[in-house]
Order: structure tokens, then C-alpha cells, then sequence
């Protein structure tokens, strides 16, 4: 069963009033440092990109809010909410999902051949029926996105959820989506480089069949001879309760197989933690990889009640395996 959102947009109604009034100070965004702080705006399965000196970040839409929730911060480091992407719900999203929640869940962002590509998720609680769709923009500071329509869908029919997209580029420029939430795991497909859309097989690269299928949220990226993918174990979206945690493994191929740093199969459960909190940040996860040097995630603050924030880390990659 898939443990996002639900109990993430419960916790979120407490704070939307502070959340709508404006610009919140944090530290300011380096080109480069080991940690780069974490956010007091609220985000959800943050995925980030970069356009001229301003950073923007997206994610989970609040449960006040229709669609996904969108934040930039300029050079001096403020974060800025901004106008909510889909306010008024696609007329296409109900044929494929009856009942989808109105905000929308766990995008990602990723600029590829002059455009920014924005995947997103449109599902309900605890069910299977998911769609994952695909938007454009030459421009992030335009605000304008083409809706590009559906990309891939699953039903109860399937043994996987079209939730959590992430879109990466191999080492020879070819584009892939990995997706996936519980069930039977990570899937990956290729894309069309024109289209963005599947073409071909799809690839299963992640499973925890004796964990009752709890892992989502897939991130890929290529370093140094190698293919790493970082998911989230466990459960989100329980505030200082949440057990997620980011473990990882690395292929020679795109496809697989992937493995941890003890040679056990992420088809079979294996993942080398990489991140699974401290005393103040409870159930890190929903990350993405920024450039292939960068990891954004969710956790928890325990210093304030449970409130998911962004963390934002470079990654260290000296020693063939990734670390902050």
C-alpha cells in the first residue's frame, strides 16, 4: 500500500496560513559547501533546478492548495512562494483517475534539449489507479507551462504505481523515467527524446519483497562509470514518527542490476543507508539528485513540531559511493 500523503496533508493544515505570507529568510544558497542548510518553508518531496542565479523548487501541493507547490529563492538566499502550478485541475486527469486528489504529488524537474521538463503524480491515497504527466516551459521565471498530457498510468490491474516520477539522461544523452511507489517496486522505462514519453520495455530495477514493498521515490544519476540509484525505505508522512530513510546502490548499465555497497541486489531489498535522520531531522526521503552533485530531501524537525522541511546537501563522491 502506498503510505504517501495522506497523513503529509494532514500535518500541512496547521501552517498554511504563515505559509502564504510571503518571503522567509534562510542561509544563503552557495555555489558550493557540504551542507547548504535547510528551508523554513515547507516542502514535500522537493525537487530543485537552477535558471540564471535563481533556484526554484517544487513539490507535493498542500491539501489547501490545487496542484503542485512551488518555491525560488535569488542569490541572497530568500524563499519565495509562488503560484501553485495546475490552480485549476486538466480535464484529462479524471479519465484515467476518478478520484484523484486535487494536489498534485512528488514532481520532478530536469532541463534537457532547451526546455525544463516537469514530471508530476495524480493519484489517491492508498490506491494503485496513478497517472504520471509531463509539462514544459522554456522559461522557469515565466510561470507558463505547456501541458504536455500523459505519460504513463497504472491501474489496480498492474503490480506497480505510476507515482514518483524522476527523469535522468544516460551517459550517451538518452532520456529514462524511474518511477514507482510499494507494490512491485522502481520501475524504469526509455523515453523518446522528442516526445519525453515511454518507448520500449519496461525495466524493473528495485523491489523489497520482504519488506512488505516499502520503497518509492527513485532518483538516478551517472558518476564516474556508474549508474547510482537512491530511494526512500520505509514510511512517510508521520511527522517525528516517519521511519524513511535514503539507502542506494550503483550498476555499470542504466538497467541494472543494482546493488549496495555489500553486493546484495536491490531487486531482493538491498540498500546502503545514506541518510536516516538525526535527533532533530526525522524520516529524510522523497530526495532528488541536483546535477548530479547535489541531494535535496524532506525530513522532519523536531524542533518544530514535526514540520517537513528541505534539507540541501552537496554529495561527495571520492570514494566511488555517494556520501554528504
Amino acid at each position: 500500500m502506498n503510505m504517501k500523503k495522506k497523513a503529509f496533508s494532514g500535518l500541512l493544515r496547521f501552517s498554511c496560513a504563515a505559509l502564504t505570507a510571503g518571503a522567509v529568510m534562510l542561509s544563503a544558497l552557495p555555489a558550493s559547501a557540504a551542507f547548504w542548510g535547510a528551508s523554513n518553508e515547507l516542502l514535500h518531496d522537493p525537487t530543485m533546478a537552477k535558471e540564471g542565479n535563481t533556484w526554484y523548487a517544487f513539490g507535493t501541493g498542500l491539501a489547501e492548495e490545487n496542484g503542485l507547490r512551488v518555491l525560488k529563492a535569488d542569490s541572497n538566499g530568500v524563499w519565495r512562494v509562488q503560484k501553485s502550478i495546475f490552480t485549476s485541475p486538466l480535464s484529462w486527469w479524471k479519465q484515467y483517475v476518478p478520484n484523484y486528489e486535487r494536489n498534485q504529488w512528488a514532481p520532478d524537474v530536469t532541463y534537457y534539449n532547451g526546455k525544463y521538463w516537469l514530471y508530476y503524480s495524480v493519484s489517491s491515497f492508498g490506491s494503485n489507479t496513478s497517472l504520471i504527466g509531463l509539462a514544459s516551459t522554456t522559461s522557469l521565471s515565466s510561470g507558463s507551462w505547456k501541458d504536455e498530457g500523459l505519460v504513463t498510468r497504472s491501474t489496480s490491474a498492474n503490480n506497480y504505481n505510476a507515482i514518483d516520477p524522476e527523469l535522468t539522461i544516460d551517459k550517451d544523452g538518452n532520456p529514462w523515467l524511474a518511477f514507482g511507489s510499494f507494490w512491485g517496486g522502481i520501475k524504469l522505462t526509455k523515453l523518446n527524446k522528442s516526445t519525453m514519453k515511454p518507448t520500449g520495455s519496461l525495466y524493473s530495477i528495485a523491489a523489497r519483497p520482504n519488506n512488505g514493498g516499502a520503497l518509492e521515490a527513485p532518483t538516478l544519476t551517472y558518476n564516474n562509470g556508474y549508474y547510482y540509484l537512491m530511494v526512500s525505505f520505509d514510511k512517510c508522512c508521520q511527522g517525528v514518527n516517519s521511519t524513511y530513510k535514503i539507502a542506494y546502490g550503483r550498476s555499470k548499465n542504466i538497467t541494472g542490476p543494482y546493488v549496495d555497497r555489500n553486493g546484495k541486489s536491490m531487486m531482493d531489498g538491498g540498500g546502503t543507508i545514506l541518510d536516516a535522520g538525526n535527533e532533530q531531522w526525522k524520516g529524510p526521503g522523497g530526495q532528488d539528485i541536483v546535477n548530479g552533485n547535489i541531494l535535496v530531501r524532506h525530513a522532519y524537525d523536531a524542533k518544530d513540531n514535526g514540520t517537513p522541511k528541505m534539507l540541501i546537501n552537496d554529495l561527495n563522491w571520492s570514494s566511488g559511493w555517494p556520501s554528504y
